[in-house]
């Protein structure tokens, strides 16, 4: 038996889910692979940080949470006053999951949240979209440097395997070009603007299922879609992109009327994501765009999210992902680790 041990910085839906269906996988991959997993310190922005020397099995801790107990109020914790990088300092561990919001601009403090824990011998794993386009190549190569895996597979469309797809199933395939729906909260806010609803009345909707944030313009102006087109293009087609640098229209001007008008026209309103050579130039680009039935896009409803790839050996390979949620985007974290731990 081989104890993993684990240090999470952020512990919001994501970190709990994680942490929940880590202790429901607990038996099987103990009997399948021989590890047993332990959490040995979880840093937070609004309950502070805490240690456990004596690890936390991830089945009590996920029980703890189901109670509503206090980080700080389990079982040999020691609270942690320093700074994040000091805590990552004092909390070695295997591996570090970074959860934190993303910044779009400058991926930090993420960044170098994500760089600590490699200096100090971790393997890193993150669902931050951040890191991937603004240090994706600096990560990297710590990593590799180092014998460590930087992995990320949760930072665009949640769990369903998209990096990795192409990194293991698809060797030697070049990523030519790719388009689709890659922000689940537009996608689900124009559909409800079908059926009536104004843009507000949509968000407020999305605001009361805790799909969309207090503070929606992520979603609702593109930077959450252009963030996730760069990160495509910047690991699967070489190419280092950043939000900024991708022509960004959110979905703030469509209107009910306009949502009336294209489905007269049996089309439907969309927020595409593309990515693709032109003229010996990649164009990147998120838009909302009218797209008819014979559309891979038309089907997408809700908070799904589809993307097709364009590649030198496959014209056209399409991933859907229905409904996700933070426990999807937990799976992406576990599969990274579980992926690392296998390969030795």
């Amino acid at each position: 038996m081989r104890t993993i041990s684990l240090a999470l910085i952020g512990f919001g839906n994501v970190g709990k889910a994680f942490v929940r269906l880590l202790a429901r996988k607990q038996t099987g991959l103990l009997e399948q692979d021989g590890l047993k997993f332990s959490v040995y310190g979880v840093a937070t922005a609004r309950h502070g940080m805490v240690i456990y020397p004596q690890g936390l099995a991830p089945e009590f801790l996920a029980g703890q949470i189901e109670q509503g107990a206090a980080l700080d109020s389990l079982e040999g914790g020691q609270v942690f006053s320093g700074s994040v990088e000091e805590f990552i300092a004092k909390c070695p561990a295997d591996f570090l999951f970074e959860n934190t919001p993303v910044n779009y601009h400058t991926g930090q403090p993420a960044v170098n949240y994500l760089r600590m824990g490699l200096e100090q011998g971790m393997h890193v794993i993150t669902a931050n979209k951040g890191p991937v386009v603004h240090a994706y190549q600096d990560l990297s190569h710590l990593a590799a440097a180092k014998g460590l895996r930087f992995l990320f597979e949760s930072a665009v469309m949640d769990g369903a395997p998209i990096f990795s797809v192409f990194r293991e199933a698809l060797p030697a395939a070049r990523v030519q070009g790719f388009f689709g729906i890659l922000n689940s909260c537009t996608n689900m806010i124009l559909e409800r603007m079908e059926t009536g609803e104004t843009l507000e009345q949509a968000i407020q909707y999305g605001q009361s299922i805790g799909i969309t944030e207090t503070d929606p313009s992520g979603d609702v102006d593109g930077w959450d879609a252009a963030v996730k087109v760069a990160a495509l293009a910047t690991v699967l087609m070489g190419q280092l992109l950043t939000p900024d640098q991708i022509d960004r229209e959110g979905i703030r001007k469509i209107t009910p009327a306009m949502v009336a008008e294209a489905r007269t026209a049996g089309e439907k309103w969309k927020l595409v994501c593309r990515a693709g050579w032109e003229a010996n130039q990649l164009v990147a680009k998120v838009a909302p765009e009218r797209v008819l039935p014979d559309s891979p896009l038309f089907s997408v409803s809700g908070t799904s999210s589809f993307v097709q790839f364009k590649t030198d050996v496959l014209p056209g390979l399409g991933i859907l992902e229905s409904d996700p949620g933070p426990d999807t985007t937990a799976y992406g974290l576990l599969a990274d680790m579980l992926n690392v731990l296998r390969r030795g």
